[in-house]
């Protein structure tokens, strides 16, 4: 075994080899750029070396985590005899591998050889089918052209599936299913993988409509010996992204499994693979529930699709399903992984592996469901990781820590185990409603609302699922807090009389949308009340009680927003006029009871109290708890923002200032188009003084692996231009401006004399990340 490795990754893989290496007593070295100084996987390691240019600070990839010379420099310093390149980056690099090699250093991987043979998709497909594993009809040549692409489309069929050769984790995919778009499609796809791979060539693929994605695991060592480890189901994706992964899969009967699981070995034999890796098949779509599901006897079709010759984000599953031997050992896949490198040998065969229970993962990434998954940012304020029995936390984050565009979304993955899958569903949706992560939206409750998916429950998956759904039963995956979902409260109840409307609040339950804004005016109202003095005397004066001399009290009136809704506003008040006096008698936790009041609608008696970064909100004696914390950081525009979670989800409220919102707004320019968020732009494909057509692209605007497509408004022209290639920009930055035409000829003038307030609204999203 080695003495130190180096972890030449970041984030929650770089903590889940590092606490491997600490658990074996090998010494353990991270790297790090800037940004992650202050990381929790630096401040875990034994040693940390700093990654990036010595006279200027720079932390994107390409200047990190992407440098060979800087990592073999950081191994050489610190004494290191083997590199883990963790999953992404440099992992599938045969370069990297090489690299290491000629350095003295062991890559804790498979050999280059094997790294560049399934890196490239059209050889790794060769290589395969003539070890007789099943595959996809699709292109054969090597490096085919845009020609012999669209013959291929023309031969085997519409719909086809474009991917990069070089590439991986779903990034440059495009489903075509109309000839006229494949030429435009092929253009972009090779505009992608030159980008994200340095490399533009293509291959193309027969779609199978409802198809399931199905990976095996691998373990080789050096002596010879393959064996698999089962499958794990990844067919809950998002644009070819996965979100959830379990195993095993409910579909595959046993004869399906064990061909599928020889075929993988044979794969990884081909190339002359060591250590862990994983072979990824394309499933053609079964009901469950029909005659021919997975009870019946005979193996079903299965095509590969690609290797990757990595440790996978999902790993985890495995460990947890699978039991080797007649003590039902679990294994540490990292283990395995630095024990191959080391020369050991594996100390069982396939005939000691078999699934015992069921595991099921939750990735949890920087990323807004209720804007099209548009990846996000900030600071975490709060985190609070769920326990408890059969749950398991691969995290990478802590409180303080700032997630920016430069790096992968994914921020910690969530993974249940149970002695059957309705334990481990079940575990694990209760786990994502206890995980809170304030200060940047997730996609965590939407993790667990796909979960409680009729069509999840009954494993009756495909790829499609989760897109289809969003399209034609989007109530299914939407947070019922949400403001989204906040209905004019005015309409909920129309009393006969003014002085009916507490009356219609005995009978009028408010939504939960509703719940949240309450829940908002209230934390800020307390706040609004003084710390008492040490012999525990409070000036009645300063307190929000509204009280007024012989009158019934004043309503306090708390003005808020949230993004992309409009503003409301949260009328409190006291219950009872009561003196002066009586308002010192407020105790210093909780509310008194008071009526609060959403816009026009109906009045309700509410009381609140905090407790633990929690507040616990009553109204009409309905008690509902939120985590609560509070952005306070100088130099934000409307002041504090307070954030709030329930059953994993969250948003920010923000005070609205109508006035100074109508002075900034009242000259804005409608076709001022900002920043969705914060990225860096890749390409820019209009000019200054250009006329445009509505729906045209104007640049694309790229974060977290994420392209953006930032098309014209209307029809008009470019009066302003302030996007340029390779600039990083802020959420709501300006871009461009797109004078209608008719405004242009007239004169109107630009962003640059009326400030900019139209959030760019985006094409679909060309790539997501892996």
């Amino acid at each position: 075994m080695f003495d130190t490795v180096l972890v030449a990754n970041r984030g929650e893989i770089a903590l889940r080899v590092i606490r491997t290496l600490r658990r074996l007593g090998v010494r353990s070295v991270a790297v790090f750029s800037d940004a992650d100084a202050d990381a929790p996987h630096v401040r875990e390691a034994d040693v940390a070396v700093r990654l990036g240019p010595a006279d200027r600070s720079d932390s994107s990839a390409a200047e990190t985590y992407l440098r060979t010379d800087q990592i073999l420099a950081a191994a050489r310093r610190t004494g290191a005899q083997a590199v883990h390149p963790g999953y992404g980056f440099l992992a599938e690099n045969p370069g990297f591998a090489r690299a290491c090699a000629d350095a003295g250093l062991v890559f804790i991987g498979p050999p280059p050889g094997a790294v560049e043979l399934m890196g490239d998709k059209i050889n790794a497909k060769e290589a395969v089918r003539a070890a007789g594993v099943p595959v996809v009809p699709g292109s054969q040549a090597t490096a085919p052209t845009d020609e012999e692409l669209v013959a291929a489309a023309d031969e085997i069929g519409y719909p086809v599936l474009l991917k990069p050769s070089a590439g991986g984790g779903g990034k440059g995919m495009r489903l075509v299913r109309d000839p006229a778009e494949l030429p435009t499609e092929i253009a972009a796809a090779r505009r992608v993988a030159r980008t994200a791979f340095g490399d533009d060539t293509l291959l193309l693929e027969r779609w199978v409509d409802r198809p399931r994605h199905i990976e095996v695991q691998v373990l080789a060592d050096a002596h010879g010996t393959t064996v698999h480890l089962g499958e794990r189901e990844c067919s809950l994706q998002r644009r070819h992204q996965k979100l959830i992964e379990e195993a095993p899969s409910v579909l595959l009967n046993a004869e399906t499994r064990a061909a599928m699981g020889a075929a993988a070995v044979r794969a990884a034999e081909s190339c002359g693979y060591t250590g862990a890796g994983t072979v990824e098949f394309i499933v053609p779509g079964i009901d469950p529930d029909a005659p021919s599901a997975s009870a019946a006897e005979g193996v079903r079709d299965f095509f590969f699709m690609e290797m990757n010759t990595r440790l996978q984000v999902e790993h985890p599953v495995t460990e947890l399903a699978v039991a080797v031997g007649p003590d039902a050992t679990r294994l540490d896949l990292v283990e395995w992984q630095l024990r191959v490198a080391a020369g050991e040998p594996l100390t069982f065969t396939q005939s000691d592996v078999s699934f015992l229970g069921h595991a099921i993962e939750a990735r949890i990434c920087a990323e807004d469901p209720e804007r099209d998954f548009l990846p996000t940012g900030g600071r975490i304020l709060a985190l609070d990781e769920p326990r408890g029995e059969g749950i398991r936390v691969d995290s990478g984050v802590a409180p303080g820590t700032v997630i920016t565009s430069a790096y992968d979304p994914m921020l910690a993955k969530v993974i249940a185990y149970g002695p059957d899958r309705p334990t481990a569903l079940r575990r694990l949706r209760a786990a994502l409603a206890d995980t809170r992560i304030l200060g940047v939206t997730t996609n965590t409750g939407f993790l667990r609302r796909l979960l409680a998916h009729p069509e999840v429950v009954a494993g009756r998956l495909d790829t499609g699922l989760v897109e289809q759904t969003a399209q034609q039963q989007p109530a299914l995956l939407t947070a019922p807090y949400s403001p989204v979902n906040a209905t004019d409260p005015a309409g909920t109840t129309t009393p006969a009389h003014p002085g009916t409307r507490a009356d219609a609040a005995a009978t009028e339950s408010p939504s939960p949308a509703h719940l949240l804004y309450y829940a908002a005016a209230l934390a800020r109202h307390l706040e609004l009340t003084p710390a008492a003095t040490p012999d525990g005397w409070t000036d009645p004066f300063s307190l929000p009680s509204g009280w007024r001399l012989g009158g019934t009290p004043a309503w306090t009136t708390h003005r808020l927003r949230t993004p992309g809704q409009d503003p409301v506003s949260v009328r409190i008040r006291s219950i009872t006029a009561g003196n002066v006096t009586d308002a010192t008698d407020n105790p210093a936790g909780p509310t008194r009871e008071v009526e609060l009041r959403l816009g026009d609608g109906p009045s309700h008696r509410a009381r609140a109290a905090l407790a633990g970064g929690r507040l616990h909100l009553t109204v009409d004696g309905l008690q509902t708890t939120f985590s609560l914390a509070t952005d306070a950081t100088p130099g934000l525009a409307a002041g504090p923002v307070t954030w709030l979670g329930i059953e994993g989800d969250a948003w920010p409220l923000h005070a609205h200032d109508p006035a100074g919102e109508a002075a900034a707004g009242a000259g804005a320019h409608h076709g001022a188009l900002t920043a969705p968020m914060p990225g860096t732009v890749t390409v820019v494909k209009t000019t200054a003084g250009e006329t445009v057509r509505k729906g045209q692209p104007l640049l694309v605007l790229e974060a977290m692996k994420m392209e953006h497509v930032i098309a014209a408004p209307h029809d008009g022209v470019v009066t302003e231009l302030r996007a340029t290639a390779g600039a990083t920009v802020a959420m709501e930055d300006l871009l461009v401006v797109v004078t209608p035409a008719e405004e242009a000829a007239a004169g109107e003038p630009t962003a640059e004399e009326a400030p900019a307030g139209t959030v760019a609204a985006p094409a679909e999203p060309a790539e997501v990340r892996s």
